[in-house]
């Protein structure tokens, strides 16, 4: 039963059950997971106090400038998750291979792999603007007590056991799922405790708000100009209200309360889209199919597509269910 304020130990715990192959080892995941937000949540708030923010002067797998809060929050949430032996393989954005966890034991049992992008939206730490983390968990598929293995990685979204993503904005908010609905819970940074805040999170039937860059306008595919006309046009409830933070954290958060579509597309420069399908589509569909919503990458179903590799990108559409429909009867059109 969802008891509003609740803190989140105490929702992990009367929830055990719920969880698919319950051990006690997902929950303890999820903690530490909640533990080293914490401490990233404590540096992201002395941004323009101390010197956190900035490039680093290198770059990631991906081919992108890493920030030197990128690096930080990467460096906790690994150190975290691997001092605590809770998961037996970890892959992050900012690392060009996944990460073998193998324990103290010999025969560890851990069952799960953890999939990250520690820091979404981090160069918009230097003008103040919400930043998140977005983390997925799979089930493992070769066999416990052995080292992980690609194949554990590369699995498709609906194999996901949960999901959840934390925004560092005007407060801080942890939100995620097992499959059961998407609960989110607001840090009390006096005591250091999450608390239940919104329960039963749910996208409202209709939305109002489309969310995209549409300074790349140019590059969109012809399906993607034309649903955008269709948002600007004056009929029935339209114009819709263009609203894009450039976090897809806050902007899935944003809609999901608000009701809206976010997406992300094809573009002539990056043909296969740019955000990656294992650390931000996938568990972002998790979250906006257990909220009521839909995600696609404009023709099929994101969490139904089979990785090939580990830094695999795909264009995204997530949001409110009728909207993503509207938006893929204008994508078909081109197929």
């Amino acid at each position: 039963m969802v008891k509003k304020n609740q803190t989140l130990g105490e929702f992990i715990i009367e929830n055990q059950e719920a969880f698919k192959y319950s051990s006690g080892e997902l929950s303890r995941l999820i903690n530490s997971i909640r533990l080293a937000a914490k401490v990233v949540n404590h540096e992201v708030n002395k941004a323009g106090l101390v010197d956190i923010t900035g490039a680093v002067g290198e770059t990631n797998v991906q081919g992108e400038e890493q920030q030197k809060l990128d690096v930080y929050a990467n460096e906790k949430f690994i150190q975290t998750l691997t001092n605590r032996e809770i998961v037996c393989g970890i892959a992050s954005e900012e690392e060009d291979d996944f990460i073998t966890i193998c324990g103290q034991k010999e025969n560890h049992q851990n069952k799960y792999v953890v999939l990250i992008d520690p820091l979404d939206g981090s160069s918009n730490i230097d003008v103040n603007v919400s930043v998140g983390t977005i983390f997925s968990v799979y089930r493992r598929k070769t066999k416990i007590g052995t080292p992980v293995t690609l194949e554990d990685f590369l699995q498709p979204g609906n194999a996901q056991v949960a999901a959840g993503y934390i925004v560092y904005g005007t407060s801080t908010m942890l939100v995620y799922t097992t499959g059961h609905g998407v609960n989110g819970f607001t840090l009390n940074p006096a005591i250091g405790t999450y608390y239940l805040s919104h329960p039963n999170m749910k996208f409202p039937e209709k939305g109002n708000i489309y969310s995209i860059n549409e300074g790349n306008y140019l590059q969109f595919p012809q399906g993607v100009k034309d649903y955008l006309k269709y948002c600007q046009a004056e009929e029935g409830d339209r114009p819709y209200t263009s609203r894009y933070i450039g976090s897809l954290v806050s902007d899935i958060h944003r809609n999901i309360l608000k009701g809206g579509i976010y997406i992300y597309p094809s573009t002539s420069k990056n043909p296969k889209g740019k955000l990656r399908l294992l650390y931000e589509c996938n568990p972002m569909a998790y979250l906006v199919e257990q909220a009521g919503g839909k995600a696609s990458d404009g023709y099929q179903r994101i969490m139904d597509i089979k990785p090939s590799s580990l830094h695999e990108r795909v264009p995204f559409f997530a949001g409110t269910t009728s909207m993503v429909e509207d938006a893929e009867k204008f994508m078909e059109k081109y197929k």
